[in-house]
């Protein structure tokens, strides 16, 4: 630990998914996937800070989060002295600011994990490999090991960690609109029921229309029929969405988060997101966000 640097802020950004697809059910009870996931400027702050004194202290502040052991953002700290071996040596201080609404299918825990195993390697200077860095993180979740990579966009199989890199959305804001209620994933994968697959939601390799806002990924979500067979509300967000002149509307993962792809309009003093967000605003206040898609690593 040669670093004389004490401190380290990183951004843990948001996702949405932009095709997810139930390919089957394992026997160890996770799901096989097909899933294209796109990094958004949505983020939540992690500050690292190495102390003399040993042991893990966590503070999270803009939720309410538990700051022990029970989450993921202090597993991945342990998993990563650990396996360094500096568990003993010295002691972490994290603080997290969430603006990333939490349990809303937009990845915020796994990324703040997966922030924090890449900021203790830069922090700690301790040379691990992305493929190490990726063994620590798949035990932690299905979507961690995409917050480890450095790709903006990738498409996804397995549960998760069988990557590749994918060209993610340009040229448009993101409306996102959370009804501010949580939506357990654990629950929603339990009551998915896998059928034929629709031909028509296939995600093709060819790579055609790159052209578009979306590009060839159509937006599909298998786990839609569930969360929105509970929460119809959600139904009535994307209609207001596609009123509002949305290109696409899509439920993000496990929901309950809608999102909604806005191209920009070149000429245009109007933001077509920012106008639709204020019809949502009133019932959703904190849960409506404008965004962008990332286009760079936040690694």
């Amino acid at each position: 630990m040669a670093n004389d640097v004490a401190s380290l802020v990183v951004q843990a950004p948001a996702k949405v998914n932009l095709y997810l697809r139930i390919v089957g059910k394992r026997s160890d009870g996770y799901h096989d996937l097909d899933t294209v996931m796109q990094k958004l400027d949505l983020s939540d702050t992690v500050t690292l800070s190495r102390t003399d004194e040993p042991g893990i202290r966590l503070s999270c502040s803009g939720a309410d989060l538990p700051e022990d052991d029970s989450n993921l953002v202090w597993q991945a700290a342990d998993a990563f002295l650990t396996r360094t071996g500096l568990a003993g040596l010295c002691g972490l201080s994290i603080i997290l600011e969430k603006r990333i609404p939490v349990a809303a299918g937009l990845g915020g825990g796994s990324s703040d994990a997966a922030s924090v195993l890449n900021g203790l390697n830069t922090l700690l200077e301790t040379g691990l490999s992305e493929d190490t860095l990726l063994a620590l993180a798949r035990p932690l979740g299905a979507d961690v090991p995409f917050f480890v990579v450095a790709e903006p966009a990738v498409r996804a199989k397995g549960i998760g960690d069988r990557m590749q890199s994918w060209p993610g959305l340009a040229g448009c804001s993101l409306l996102l609109v959370n009804p501010g209620f949580s939506v357990s994933t654990a629950w929603v994968y339990k009551n998915f029921t896998l059928t034929r697959v629709d031909k028509d939601s296939k995600l093709s390799d060819s790579r055609k229309n790159e052209t578009d806002t979306a590009g060839y990924c159509p937006l599909f979500n298998d786990l839609e029929t569930v969360t929105i067979a509970k929460y119809p509300e959600l139904e009535g967000i994307k209609q207001q969405m596609l009123d509002c002149g949305a290109s696409g509307v899509l439920m993000s993962g496990s929901g309950p988060t809608v999102f909604g792809v806005f191209p920009d309009q070149p000429g245009s003093n109007e933001n077509a997101a920012a106008d639709c967000a204020r019809s949502f605003a009133e019932k959703y206040d904190q849960g409506v966000i404008v965004t962008r898609p990332a286009v760079e690593s936040y690694s």
